[in-house]
């Protein structure tokens, strides 16, 4: 088994006498993806946005590559190598798939001092653009407008906009939502293909997809873990079906 990349300690989060997540531990390694799942309410959203830095958390603790990074802001993350995706499509419709990809390569990779060099002809971010595009499998799609994509494309160009910031640790939060069953096969089949060099978390609410492509699942209720184990394990688990997944699953 390979070390956590990401991982939390008795992670807390308050909003005032409402505990949303409550002594959150858990362990994202490379070569896993990690499925976080639970009801509506269950904290998973809050979560992710105290992994990535976007709110801090009330206690508890976080771990990046063997760094506590508890205080770091989201962008330093970012930065360091811990990419997320959104609920919702966070893609610039009006630029190229390929645009949208080079701008997240730029931020990663910033030049300020080459003032004579116009952003859209930088050839290290385009070529990371390119690398993004080709592991989402959009490379054939690089100059038709972003909002021209299917939803699922545009769900692919998301996690491309996240690999051009060359992640180690990939936060994903529902990004099968809305599609249909051809557009969730080739999402399993990118998430399979990412997770040997990368850590990756999955919320996800469709129960089949998560069991198919998940290596550990963890269970949230109230804000707590009730069950974190293989996917077999987790299937089979009585708290489990009681509290969430139904006795007849």
């Amino acid at each position: 088994m390979t070390e956590a990349l990401l991982s939390s300690n008795l992670l807390t989060r308050r909003f005032g006498g409402l505990t949303a997540v409550d002594g959150v531990s858990l362990e994202l390694r490379r070569g896993e993806v990690h499925a976080v799942i639970g009801t509506n309410g269950a904290g998973k959203s809050t979560l992710i946005n105290m992994l990535s830095g976007e709110i801090a958390p009330s206690g508890g603790s976080i771990e990046f590559a063997g760094r506590d990074v508890t205080d770091w802001s989201q962008p330093k993350r970012a930065r360091a190598g811990i990419g997320r995706s959104y609920q919702r499509t966070t893609i610039f419709p009006e630029f190229t798939v390929l645009e949208n990809c080079r701008l997240c390569a730029q931020a990663a990779l910033p030049r300020a001092w080459a003032l004579w060099e116009a952003a859209q002809r930088c050839a290290a971010s385009l070529a990371v653009a390119h690398e993004a595009l080709a592991a989402a499998g959009l490379a054939d799609v690089a100059q038709r407008g972003a909002g021209t994509l299917s939803h699922g494309g545009k769900r692919q160009l998301e996690i491309a906009m996240c690999l051009a910031t060359k992640p180690r640790v990939l936060l994903l939060d529902e990004p099968l939502a809305g599609m249909g069953a051809e557009e969730t096969e080739r999402m399993l089949a990118l998430l399979a293909s990412l997770k040997s060099e990368h850590a990756v978390l999955l919320v996800e609410h469709d129960m089949d997809a998560v069991f198919r492509i998940a290596d550990r699942i963890t269970v949230m209720v109230n804000g707590e873990v009730i069950a974190s184990d293989a996917p077999a394990a987790i299937r089979s688990n009585h708290e489990v079906q009681t509290a969430y997944l139904g006795e007849s699953h």
